[in-house]
């Protein structure tokens, strides 16, 4: 069977299908990409359906060879593309070859990068999805990043068509965002000097941060409870742990937890936050959850207007 063969994993690369789903109730979280909207792209540009797996390359440094004639495609953060030592744009497909190296650099803007290949690399699913979580060991081809050796299946194609992404539609990521947060029902607990710090101060991305939760640096913030029976955590949640520094809740995350909640950011914002680097800065907008349907709503109606343009070499 045709494969890629992992040359050099760089910092960390992972296998990635859109998630598992609906297993929080025997306690298995559900991974998946961290920017949805680049992993989408990078599906949709070798013509896969939207739930394929992909590389999720974390800052940089993978190096693959192929073995098998395909179909590849780079979104996400800018990290330097090459086949075979030429440079490569990213937001669009690439034929590639038998004996081809494909590499990526290190991020300049950015932090996250998907890598898919067309038809999806094959990989056996673990409780019904490929995602990898480091934490919880499964998914993936072992439960882990990728290492050198590995062998990833993927079924040769010859793709007649390659296609890229409108220029416009290409996001920037910037290296200082705002990120819309719901009010949670725990917010009473936070009194208005420290909702008013929370709201109107900058905090700075910890060197902590990782796929189960982005650590934040700044003001303290104090609840009125110390703690709360353990309960769900919905992706996105912003806990405030006992040394005051907030928490936001992502993809690998815990299914339960007993820290206080301040609110929970909008699942839209949540892509920008995960293309920050560790003191990289963000700041925090309260908005009701009717805006929040309405932002949804309206994201949805663009994504679905946003047509690939043919590639015309």
């Amino acid at each position: 069977m045709s494969h890629f063969e992992v040359i050099n994993p760089g910092i960390l690369s992972l296998l990635q299908d859109a998630g598992r789903l609906g297993k929080h109730q025997i306690g298995l979280t559900t991974g998946g990409p961290l920017d949805p909207e680049a992993f989408y792209w990078a599906n949709q540009l070798c013509g896969n359906d939207t739930n394929t797996t992909t590389i999720e390359i974390t800052v940089g440094g993978l190096q693959l060879e192929a073995q098998g004639d395909t179909t590849i495609a780079v979104t996400g953060a800018n990290m330097a593309l090459t086949i075979n030592g030429e440079a490569r744009q990213h937001w669009r497909s690439w034929p590639v070859q038998s004996g081809d190296r494909i590499a990526l650099g290190f991020a300049s803007e950015g932090c996250r990068a998907y890598l898919a290949v067309a038809g999806g690399f094959q990989i056996e699913p673990m409780f019904d999805s490929t995602a990898t979580v480091v934490r919880e060991g499964i998914g993936g081809l072992s439960g882990g990043g990728l290492q050198s050796g590995d062998k990833l299946p993927c079924t040769p194609t010859d793709m007649a068509q390659h296609w890229q992404l409108p220029e416009q539609h290409i996001p920037h990521y910037s290296k200082q965002v705002t990120l819309r947060v719901i009010p949670g029902y725990q917010e009473h607990t936070f009194s208005r000097q420290q909702q008013r710090l929370f709201f109107h101060n900058t905090y700075t991305i910890s060197d902590r941060a990782d796929r189960m939760g982005i650590r934040l640096e700044g003001p303290k913030l104090k609840s009125s409870i110390e703690g709360i029976l353990s309960e769900g955590i919905c992706l996105g949640a912003i806990q405030v742990p006992a040394d005051g520094q907030p928490i936001i809740l992502m993809n690998d995350r815990q299914t339960i937890g007993g820290y206080p909640k301040i609110g929970s950011v909008l699942s839209l914002d949540l892509a920008r936050l995960a293309q920050l680097m560790p003191g990289d800065k963000v700041n925090f907008a309260a908005i009701t959850i009717d805006c929040a349907h309405n932002a949804l709503h309206l994201a949805q109606s663009r994504l679905n207007s946003i047509t690939k343009e043919p590639v015309c070499d």
